[in-house]
């Protein structure tokens, strides 16, 4: 307890930890401590209410050129379970979702050259006639610097051109691990974590809210978790653009970094809790919204990791398939119904949110 007593005494006075308060939180191995930490300061900030939202993920195309030694989801063109769907059969996707209650579609891919920019801006101007109400939720900030790259246009032309099509948010994936020496290692062939941040500050300069997310139990530091949380919290205090942090769980299976020996397992339990904690502690005051996602983490744990700091279990999903590509174990599909038995039974109360986190209904 001694080591944490300088980080206790500054979360006691609303006091900003710095790096070196993430590190020897990192390091340390008193995870019902920081556990309580964390738990104290999600109450202060957000209360009890666990947000969810009834959503629907879109996997447009697994053919990617970035091949990151992370993923198992994606393919070369004309391999074995390469596919890339239709404008039309999006649509049928959507019109499941909607029959379902959704209120968001998460609509991601890979980097696929053979796709033109119209085929993105069709995606979401089609949605958007049909579905008006519907928060379209889509491409990553790596698929936005792909479509930058491709059409010869500049970020900022290119979310212009998405956000009157119906573009309403970005999702947060493609972070990763900014530190350009681990990155090189995991993704050699992808953006930057600068340049992801860049698109991240033009996203929110024409009024898009996003989405931050880390992977992490891959070949990651301590010092690497800590550097990526504050960027996306420097970030946030010049943007105020992100309305929640994801930390998303690496899974081996199937990858190219556990086919190399690199990693042969993902991380624990213990770590999967830390993480949830640590987040909620580092971007107190800035981003308010910290999310368990149940599909890389579990149910159980997810219920646990709201103990733990998280205020927000993501949602229903209703289709995933990159996590399950690498071995994820969870259900492609948690209904409603499930999600608000899993928030009371963990002593919180559900709150179903709209992508923006405004309240549809308490539970």
């Amino acid at each position: 307890m001694e080591e944490l007593s300088g980080i206790i005494e500054k979360i006691q006075t609303s006091e900003e930890l710095d790096f070196e308060d993430g590190m020897l939180l990192m390091e340390s191995k008193n995870l019902p401590l920081i556990g309580v930490l964390a738990d104290y300061v999600r109450q202060k900030t957000v209360g009890d209410g666990v947000m969810f939202v009834t959503n629907c993920h879109i996997n447009y195309t697994n053919v990617c050129t970035s091949k990151c030694r992370f993923c198992a989801y994606f393919r070369e063109e004309g391999q074995n379970g390469a596919f890339t769907l239709t404008i039309d059969e999006i649509l049928e996707k959507a019109e499941r979702a909607s029959n379902m209650g959704a209120t968001e579609l998460h609509i991601v891919g890979s980097l696929n050259p053979a796709l033109p920019f119209e085929y993105y801006e069709e995606v979401l101007s089609r949605l958007h006639q049909k579905y008006p109400a519907m928060s379209l939720k889509a491409y990553t900030a790596v698929e936005i610097a792909h479509l930058a790259k491709a059409s010869g246009m500049s970020v900022r032309e290119v979310l212009l051109r998405l956000k009157k099509a119906g573009l309403t948010g970005l999702p947060g994936g493609g972070g990763e691990i900014f530190n350009e020496e681990t990155r090189k290692k995991v993704c050699p062939d992808k953006i930057t974590g600068e340049q992801w941040l860049r698109v991240m500050e033009t996203a929110h300069s024409l009024g898009i809210k996003s989405n931050a997310t880390m992977l992490y139990g891959h070949i990651e530091t301590h010092s690497d978790i800590v550097d990526h949380i504050l960027r996306i919290r420097k970030l946030q205090e010049k943007t105020g653009g992100f309305q929640a942090f994801i930390p998303l769980k690496f899974h081996p299976d199937n990858t190219e970094l556990q086919k190399n020996g690199l990693v042969q397992y993902g991380p624990t339990g213990f770590d999967d809790l830390k993480i949830i904690a640590v987040s909620r502690l580092l971007l107190n005051g800035y981003i308010n919204n910290i999310k368990t996602y149940w599909v890389m983490v579990g149910e159980k744990l997810a219920q646990v990791a709201l103990h733990y700091g998280a205020n927000d279990i993501d949602g229903t999903v209703m289709e995933e398939r990159i996590t399950h590509a690498a071995g994820g174990a969870t259900p492609e599909y948690m209904p409603k119904e499930r999600l608000i038995r899993l928030i009371r039974n963990a002593g919180r109360v559900p709150i179903e949110r709209t992508t923006n986190y405004e309240i549809i209904k308490e539970y």
